[in-house]
Formats: structure tokens, sequence, C-alpha cells
């Protein structure tokens, strides 16, 4: 995964970066560069593309599964969640 034009996480700004990560990751499933059943970068990935403390990685991910756009396998990742029509989520 590498940061696109825009992706940037703005550490000083009002939003935590958590959910600066997790809205990039959440613009990229929803535009479909993360199909359904397939692994978002992994924590570490996260990691070291953004810069940010693997706690910091851990509460984007976990904020996207709260939302219900990922599910976690363990031992195995984070997959994207199918999306059910009139979820908000299907375009």
């Amino acid at each position: 995964m590498e940061i696109e034009p825009g992706e940037q996480l703005d550490p000083t700004g009002p939003t935590a970066p958590y959910m600066q990560i997790a809205a990039v990751l959440r613009r990229r499933i929803e535009r479909g560069d993360f199909p359904a059943n397939t692994r978002i970068p992994t924590e570490s990935d996260l990691v070291a593309v953004f810069e940010v403390a693997r706690t910091t990685a851990r509460r984007a991910i976990a904020l996207l599964r709260e939302e219900g756009l990922v599910y976690t396998v363990p031992q195995r990742g984070t997959f994207v969640a199918e999306r059910k029509p009139g979820d908000g989520t299907d375009k």
C-alpha cells in the first residue's frame, strides 16, 4: 500500500490519526480498491506506510470493524465485509 496524494496524515489537526487512517481505508474500500472478502493492509503495513504506532493502526482497523466494513479472522488477517444492498455502503 502506498500513500496517494491527499492521504498524508495531519498529526497536528483536530482529527485523531487513527480516524484519518480509517478514512483513507474507508475511501479505498468504497471505491473498490479492496473488493469484498479481500485482505486489507496489515497493522504492520499501516505502521510502515503512515509512520504511526501499532496502537494507532490497531484503532483504525477496530473503527472500521465497528462500522461493519471489515471483519478479522484470527491468524489470517482483516478482510473487507460483503456489502449489503441498502446498508449505505453499496455503490
